[in-house]
């Protein structure tokens, strides 16, 4: 038999940001404590709004199933010793069972007698097992809790009630001084107190009384409202996903409404004003149908439609007083040249440890025209990147930064075109600070690109110099994300950078030019490194591709992130192939026979000691290769040809010869062979089937 089990949690009114992870994590501790109790269910369905968080557990069992079963343990050669007494091996086995060594019999099987018991337990009660719900709410995780009068329970907010009804039966699930009961709570306003008379009851009560519980149902209405309003207006709205997850959870009954606000704000640049809106009122902005953002929004309301007038005058009073404050930052901002603002970094702190922000523009500028050099920009685009290099922090200490934080970069070459910078300038200060997050959006231009790479490198030079370096749990200045859009940045360029190179010229290149400490020694500059050629393989876990092809590209001597992530497109794509596993077969017998031999440097190959074709044969193959210049892809078709020549030398030939000087000859003629293998990696790991 089976029954649906509802449990809620009401609580007050949580941050929008917690509630749809908060009850997708009490609907997954549920599962794994009803699993590992042996109560079977069908699925569990969330429920959550900004005052609970609720699950339905669909078809659960009533009781655990009974067990009747026979249980093998040790010989009884090991069950007793040898003066007949139970030994701890026996002991373990029934204690494994709450049972004791009275229970045991034995019986022979192919003249052995093992030890053996009889478990017959009956199942335990849902009703029961269900009174431990209280456990994992106390286990909940939040990115903040908090407690309230004397008790010692930390929770995102304070608890007021619990609902806990199996069928039509309350578990009375008990969390400090409140027992779950049947009773749950409408609209804080609208609504009343409910008593729910079955778990099935709950959503449709909650609805009666002004509750959407079901937070996708809260979605599509706020949908189908904005679609039908924008309809009868002919509008557009760029539905922003993450806006709309965040006002779906600061609402219990959503209706849309729309305001206005004076035309003459639409001269703020439009990013002002949908920061305005969208940031800091939760509003999403308006377009006509041509595209173009006009003096409109729209917003979301938790009630009913009951005196929306006052409430459209409201929240377009509160718009209106933010606008007429942008509106005076951005007059205020536009009296003075790019060059008033510049001056100002010098004061501006980078970090207390590191510097200002006018000596981090410098680092920066040395470091991106070091890197434009190796990737060979023009000399017009240089002067770009040094005139963007030279201003690029400058917004920070706007009026308009000031106020809209968020806004620094966007503001820097919104000014920069008023002040008539050239558009490569203008736009490589916007993309600096990109990507934004792990999979934001990448800069499109090279100065751009340039800029960006250069300040984030810069950033984790500074901190690994100053000794704050991110640990496994803790990267409070978001150095990963940094070195993760690097990588990003690199790949998307298809810019040819050793990492590791370019480390030690640009800390030389720093010295005696910044007060921000460097890290000179080599294990430092090792670990920088690492650090970001390890985010290539969090962008190859992302990209899919499989685990051995990732550990082999990552045990390469590349140092270069184009070229690795090049190798893995090879790896991957050839892995399944015939002549990839012939491949792989004979390089890595190659390098097992130097690891046998102990050989690491090849010796000058002399032609005369050779005894045969297939020795000639592979060393003129080898001459080719080693005077080419090739790219991995090049690399890879060479060594499929080069495959057979290598079969062909060992059918042919002893290796490891009796005569030293044709031993030494051989293994440097595979040493070789084995040098140009290694650009792809450590091909033992990977798994060939």
């Amino acid at each position: 038999m089976t029954k649906d089990y509802l449990f809620e949690i009401g609580t007050e009114e949580m941050p929008a940001h917690v509630v749809a992870k908060s009850v997708k994590q009490l609907a997954d501790r549920t599962g794994n404590f009803l699993k590992d109790n042996g109560l079977s269910f069908k699925n569990i369905k969330t429920f959550s709004t900004p005052r609970r968080l609720t699950i339905l557990v669909q078809e659960l069992a009533e009781k655990q199933a009974d067990i009747d079963e026979i249980k093998k343990g040790p010989s009884k050669k090991i069950a007793l010793d040898k003066d007949g007494n139970w030994s701890k091996a026996a002991e373990g086995f029934v204690r494994g069972q709450n049972m004791s060594v009275d229970d045991i019999y034995f019986q022979k099987i192919k003249d052995v007698e093992y030890a053996y018991i009889h478990v017959k337990k009956e199942g335990k009660k849902a009703t029961e097992i269900l009174l431990g719900m209280d456990q994992i709410v106390k286990e909940l995780a939040f990115p903040t809790k908090m407690r309230w009068g004397n008790y010692d329970l930390e929770f995102i907010r304070p608890i007021h009630w619990i609902v806990s009804l199996f069928g039509s039966e309350i578990i009375p699930v008990k969390i400090l001084d409140i027992v779950a009961g049947r009773k749950t709570y409408g609209h804080r306003f609208l609504g009343e107190s409910l008593v729910l008379a079955t778990s099935d009851d709950y959503e449709s009560a909650l609805k009666s009384q002004f509750v959407i519980a079901d937070a996708n149902q809260r979605k599509n209405m706020i949908l189908s409202q904005i679609n039908s309003l924008c309809e009868k207006n002919n509008w557009q709205v760029k539905i922003d996903s993450g806006l709309l997850e965040e006002v779906t959870n600061l609402v219990e009954y959503p209706t849309i409404f729309s305001g206005s606000f004076n035309e003459k704000y639409l001269n703020i640049p439009k990013e002002v004003l949908i920061t305005s809106m969208k940031d800091n009122q939760r509003y999403f902005e308006v377009y006509d149908h041509e595209g173009t953002l006009i003096n409109h929004f729209i917003a979301i309301r938790n009630g009913n439609s009951d005196y929306l007038d006052n409430v459209i005058a409201g929240n377009e009073k509160v718009l209106v007083a933010r606008l007429d404050d942008a509106q005076f930052f951005y007059d205020e901002d536009k009296k003075y040249p790019l060059s008033h603002f510049v001056e100002k970094l010098s004061s501006v702190s980078f970090h207390d440890k590191i510097g200002s922000m006018a000596e981090k523009m410098l680092r920066v500028k040395l470091i991106g025209e070091y890197i434009g050099k190796k990737i060979n920009l023009s000399s017009s685009e240089l002067a770009d990147f040094d005139r963007a290099a030279d201003i690029y922090k400058f917004d920070l200490v706007t009026n308009m930064v000031g106020e809209f934080a968020e806004l620094q970069g966007i503001m820097g070459t919104h000014y920069a075109e008023l002040a008539g910078e050239r558009k490569a300038v203008s736009q490589a200060i916007k993309e600096s600070y990109l990507p934004s997050s792990a999979d934001g959006d990448l800069p499109t231009t090279k100065i751009g690109s340039l800029l960006s790479i250069a300040d984030k490198l810069d950033t984790i030079i500074a901190f690994f110099g100053a000794g704050m370096i991110p640990n496994s749990s803790n990267d409070p200045y978001a150095l990963r994300r940094s070195a993760y859009g690097i990588v990003r940045i690199l790949i998307n360029q298809s810019w040819n950078i050793s990492i590791e190179d370019a480390l030690k010229d640009i800390i030389a290149l720093l010295k005696g030019k910044t007060v921000a400490k460097l890290p000179n020694d080599e294990a430092t500059q090792a670990e920088i490194s690492d650090f970001i050629i390890n985010r290539v393989k969090q962008l190859l876990q992302v990209k899919k591709y499989s685990y051995d092809v990732i550990d082999t590209v990552l045990a390469s001597n590349q140092q270069n992130v184009a070229n690795i992530l090049s190798i893995a497109d090879i790896l991957q794509e050839n892995h399944d192939d015939s002549k990839f596993k012939k491949v792989v077969e004979s390089l890595t017998r190659i390098a097992n026979i130097l690891k046998k031999a102990d050989f690491s440097e090849a010796e000058q190959i002399n032609p005369d000691l050779f005894e045969n074709n297939s020795e000639k044969a592979l060393y003129d193959k080898i001459n080719l290769l080693l005077d080419k210049s090739l790219d991995v892809k090049t690399l890879y078709s060479e060594f499929v040809q080069l495959q057979p020549v290598i079969d062909e030398y060992f059918d042919s030939n002893m290796i490891l010869d009796k005569n030293e000087a044709v031993k030494i000859n051989r293994l440097s003629q595979l040493k070789l062979i084995d040098k140009l293998a290694l650009e792809f990696g450590d091909l033992s790991k990977l798994v060939i089937k």
